[in-house]
């Protein structure tokens, strides 16, 4: 077929996409980085495979915290998607997602929070509250918060997951747990910050 037939493509793209589900970033890496250039040549830069090349390229580097790297290619794969497939398209909304993801690994609140806002206003609007990828989104945000010390808004928004996600997911769902366990944290947290806040005096009964 050839190396620049598409199914060789894809074979490739799988095959590194092994290779960093294993941890084998190097081996990974150099296969994208082939995919891309050979997408480029053949499909242009703006075709929808060439931009997912470059998303697994900039997920690879994220798997290794190489965050600066991956924040240049999300962006780039971004700004593509936002003019050729529109603000909505789940594949946009999958970019506007890593790039709040990349932020928030860099301690980057106010830049995650702008985006992530924005993946949750169009995700409610298009796919409906109560849908997996809205209330993942809803999830993030709700880290967000709680790591700007925003404790009680992170806490009211995770119980609003939890009481769709029951529904959605179902209690013994891995991300229903999650976010439970993480609920519990923070409620047992804000429980023990308020206590040693309270004066001796208050603290003895009558």
């Amino acid at each position: 077929l050839g190396e620049e037939h598409p199914s060789t493509l894809a074979s490739i793209h799988n095959l590194a996409s092994t290779y960093r589900n294993q941890g084998r970033w190097k081996e990974a890496e150099e296969l994208e980085v082939q995919v891309i250039e050979i997408s480029k040549r053949v499909l242009g830069e703006e075709h929808p495979d060439t931009l997912a090349g470059i998303h697994s390229l900039a997920s690879t580097y994220w798997d290794q915290g190489r965050w600066k790297e991956a924040e240049e290619l999300q962006v780039q794969v971004l700004e593509i998607r936002k003019r050729v497939l529109g603000e909505e398209h789940p594949n946009t909304l999958l970019s506007i997602h890593s790039l709040a993801s990349t932020y928030w690994n860099q301690g980057r609140w106010k830049e995650a929070e702008e985006l992530q806002v924005q993946v949750i206003e169009i995700s409610k609007r298009v796919l409906g509250e109560e849908h997996p990828n809205t209330l993942v989104s809803m999830n993030n945000f709700a880290y967000t918060l709680k790591s700007q010390g925003r404790d009680d808004a992170a806490i009211a928004l995770m119980k609003q997951v939890l009481h769709l996600g029951r529904h959605v997911f179902g209690l013994q769902h891995p991300h229903f747990q999650s976010s439970l366990e993480a609920l519990e944290e923070w409620e047992l947290e804000r429980s023990t910050i308020s206590d040693s806040n309270l004066s001796p005096a208050s603290t003895i009964c009558p």
